[in-house]
């Protein structure tokens, strides 16, 4: 099915390096008008720099794709807005925002400062609400649209030093469930993508202990462009009955992800008191705990 895009306007951030720069790439090549959006900051969010953005539209422009870029930032309500306006002005509509800007602050919860977890809330979850918000209106009034939100499995399963990341990671999870039921009577889609890929994001993670640089070796397998054609495809007709759903690409696996639901339960006709929950609840309770694990803990065999 080539040109899975065609006639699509599609609006990428964090686009200029990594991941987005790689869905940026495959969705014009699918036939996608993109906007590439890129701030050019850091791994942190500081500074800006053109550069990346300008690297991703020429790429795009030697394969024969057209796009133009947006540098305003996710992370403010009007700046939002700009980006899905530069789409209007540029192509004259939007069917597609893949929400994949982000910054790290990575911090061991205790030492973590109220700057290092405001920062990186605003720009993923804040400014993941933000630009599909800014969207919403379009997406209604042409009764069409679709969503693809980064998550990660830090916040799906959990990671170290990572509570600010992480916590905003799974709000996108929340925020694209509400975003596929409020909006499906408008035929507009919502779904996520926990990716997995070795970028400047996944560059900080540590590699001092031999398990350590095993772990890292195999991330570095994984590339950025595994995950495009995931994204791609959620953003098509093709997945026009697919909304509200987890994935992750893992070199050439492919997951989807159970969703929170009770799994395990207990009755006391005379009610509970704290004692008896000890007692009798407890026990039966446990047998549905969840593991205290890490992403790596979970996928613990080498991709394929």
């Amino acid at each position: 099915m080539p040109n899975m895009l065609e006639g699509k306007v599609a609006i990428v951030t964090g686009a200029g390096n990594g991941i987005g720069r790689e869905i940026a790439i495959m969705m014009a090549g699918q036939g996608a008008k993109v906007i590439i959006n890129d701030v050019g900051a850091s791994v942190s969010g500081e500074g800006q720099d053109a550069t990346p953005a300008q690297q991703t539209k020429a790429i795009i422009a030697q394969n024969g794709g057209t796009s133009e870029i947006s540098a305003d930032s996710v992370a403010g309500w009007a700046s939002a807005q700009k980006i899905v306006q530069a789409a209007m002005d540029h192509f004259g509509r939007i069917d597609i925002v893949v929400n994949n800007a982000g910054i790290l602050r990575d911090q061991i919860f205790h030492r973590m400062t109220v700057e290092e977890w405001d920062a990186v809330i605003a720009v993923h979850l804040n400014g993941s609400f933000y630009v599909s918000r800014a969207a919403a209106t379009h997406f209604r009034q042409q009764q069409s649209g679709a969503y693809v939100h980064m998550s990660s499995t830090s916040g799906l399963i959990g990671n170290f030093g990572q509570a600010n990341y992480s916590a905003a990671k799974l709000g996108i999870v929340g925020l694209s469930k509400s975003i596929a039921l409020d909006m499906s009577r408008f035929n507009v889609r919502s779904n996520c993508i926990a990716p997995f890929a070795w970028s400047r994001m996944t560059g900080t993670i540590p590699a001092e202990t031999p398990e350590q640089k095993r772990r890292v070796e195999r991330i570095m397998q994984m590339t950025p462009d595994k995950n495009a054609p995931l994204a791609v495809f959620l953003a098509s007709d093709a997945a026009k009955d697919v909304t509200g759903q987890i994935f992750s690409p893992r070199m050439n696996e492919l997951f989807v992800y159970s969703q929170i639901r009770p799994i395990k339960s207990v009755h006391r006709s005379e009610g509970w008191t704290p004692e008896a929950i000890a007692e009798y609840a407890l026990p039966s309770l446990a047998q549905g705990f969840s593991k205290l694990e890490r992403s790596g803990d979970v996928f613990s065999w080498d991709p394929i």
